[in-house]
């Protein structure tokens, strides 16, 4: 597929995409918060800087958008392979899996229990709600 933009704009766009509060975690947010879990948002001091952690608890939520993190989940739409610059997306990509996987790691080392939400299944309140509940009990 043609990029039908310039260079210069399509940089443009992607610089205007932000790390937090996307949808997806302000899903997963406003839920927690709605079952009466508290937690502290995106901790500098802690591998991964994630997106929910609940100290008292010891445990983390990170959202991740199925795009940008690769999710693998077979029939996951939203984590396709982009057709074209390949040679950009691909170790783009493959070093974002890696670096995930990695900071987990790290976190579990510390004691951490950590839990990733994919952006696809954020789309499903109910099974969102088991989920968290599951995890945060």
């Amino acid at each position: 597929m043609i990029d039908r933009i310039s260079p210069e704009a399509r940089s443009a766009n992607m610089r205007a995409i932000r790390s937090t509060g996307m949808k997806p975690e302000m899903v997963v947010r406003k839920l927690a918060h709605r079952l009466g879990y508290r937690f502290r948002l995106h901790r500098h001091d802690l591998p991964g800087r994630p997106d929910l952690v609940f100290p008292g608890r010891k445990k983390i939520i990170f959202v991740h958008g199925c795009f940008w993190h690769q999710h693998s989940k077979i029939g996951c739409k939203l984590s396709r392979t982009p057709k074209s610059n390949q040679e950009y997306w691909l170790p783009k990509l493959e070093r974002n899996a890696r670096r995930d996987k990695e900071k987990l790691e790290m976190l579990e080392e510390l004691g951490w229990d950590v839990l990733v939400v994919w952006e696809c299944s954020t789309k499903d309140e109910i099974e969102l709600i088991k989920i968290l509940n599951e995890f945060l009990d």
